[in-house]
């Protein structure tokens, strides 16, 4: 991790803990918004106005959290708004690498060898984990923003006057239906799996194991339409990264192996729903997610990747 803007120590998946062994995940610390008239958002501070070609979004197609904003991007349509650059699947001594894998991307904008290198760039004093997403504004040649959360709302509302008439991912609405579902999804699933797979006692693994599963089941009672509610809204996108990757990674790899998605039946059909929206399923690549997870070395030393899961290669088959 940096510390004071230097690389200090390999990167480890284990972020930090709890005195009973509980994963804990840091706290995104670049928090500033990306507004129709550069006004300050929610947080932050103002001066980022929504221009064509201002910003560039890093990402690895890996990352659930990520992917969160690359599946935005699409459904907005601000792909010549904004360009990506894909880092390397594979985890290094130093975190999140350029190029080197095919699909990932060289930086073209300082020629960084290292995700880190970024960080310090925005901020020569930073201390923590240089993660993805990151939101990038050339102009000012600093960084905007590193939470997935917020990129996928600056995404629906900062760039509507640019990309009009493009369906809102978190209407006024349902706001607060969103709001109230959000966090249970997310505490439940998308960060339980990782509470599982990197829990360092018994007990941690058997609370968060049980969470996922609670999580998972009332989501399969709770479907009756093709989405969480009656459009498709953000929600459905946080919930689907986290389902995509399930099968292929956390099942196995995080040891969440009480059930499959394949077992859910209408989860199952409404992953396949997400998936073949326009454009979703470019955002999905099992190479880089596989690769990627499976070179977590505390996870497995090998580094050995599995073949499978057959019916998870078929589905991605199906929509290319």
């Amino acid at each position: 991790m940096l510390v004071n803007g230097k690389w200090t120590s390999d990167w480890q998946p284990v972020q930090a803990k709890d005195d009973k062994g509980r994963f804990l995940r840091q706290v995104s610390s670049f928090r500033n918004w990306i507004t129709a008239d550069g006004s300050p958002g929610p947080t932050g501070i103002g001066g980022f106005k929504a221009e064509a070609g201002r910003y560039r979004l890093f990402v690895a197609l890996i990352c659930p959290w990520a992917s969160r904003t690359l599946i935005a991007r699409k459904l907005k349509g601000l792909e010549d708004l904004i360009p990506v650059t894909v880092v390397n699947p594979v985890l290094t001594g130093q975190g999140w690498a350029f190029g080197g894998f095919p699909g990932s991307d060289a930086d073209p904008l300082h020629g960084f060898a290292h995700m880190h290198q970024l960080y310090s760039h925005a901020d020569a004093d930073f201390t923590g984990r240089a993660t993805v997403p990151v939101l990038w504004d050339t102009k000012t040649d600093t960084m905007v923003s590193n939470e997935s959360a917020d990129i996928l709302r600056m995404f629906d509302k900062g760039f509507a006057d640019l990309v009009p008439g493009k369906a809102e991912l978190y209407p006024e609405d349902l706001a607060a239906e969103i709001d109230a579902i959000n966090p249970r999804i997310y505490d439940g699933l998308n960060n339980g799996v990782y509470k599982a797979g990197f829990a360092s006692t018994q007990g941690a693994y058997d609370e968060a194991v049980s969470q996922v599963f609670a999580t998972l089941d009332w989501l399969e009672e709770r479907l009756s339409g093709d989405y969480l509610f009656d459009r498709l809204t953000e929600a459905d996108i946080r919930l689907f990264v986290t389902l995509i990757r399930f099968d292929a990674a956390y099942h196995g790899l995080f040891k969440t192996n009480l059930r499959r998605i394949a077992d859910y039946p209408r989860l199952q059909a409404y992953m396949e729903r997400i998936l073949r929206l326009p454009g979703v399923a470019e955002t999905v690549n099992l190479s880089h997610i596989k690769v990627g997870y499976y070179s977590i070395k505390a996870l497995n030393p090998s580094g050995i990747v599995p073949a499978g899961p057959a019916h998870v290669t078929a589905l991605l088959e199906s929509v290319q």
